[in-house]
């Protein structure tokens, strides 16, 4: 499997994303969307809780999501949870 790392920009902010040639398909971090949308630091904390709640009510979004191994701040790849455009 062929994978592309890249970090966009979206205001300013970092989002990391991952190419997969197999799916043909761009994932973007979930938290680093988060934090742009919450506008918090504990953008990691609120992804838990709500991902938590989520999958309380059953919702197959967060069922359906995907762990990718992707840079972490400290420099090391840490597995994260990803969603594509779709």
């Amino acid at each position: 499997m062929t994978q592309k790392q890249a970090i966009r920009l979206f205001e300013q902010r970092k989002v990391r994303t991952l190419w997969n040639d197999e799916a043909e398909k761009w994932y973007f971090a979930i938290v680093d969307v988060v934090v742009i949308l919450i506008e918090r630091a504990d953008a990691a904390a609120y992804w838990r809780k709500l991902k938590q709640r989520l999958k309380a009510e059953g919702n197959e979004n967060v069922t359906n999501c995907h762990a990718l191994e992707m840079l972490a701040a400290v420099g090391k790849m840490r597995l994260t949870d990803v969603e594509d455009m779709t």
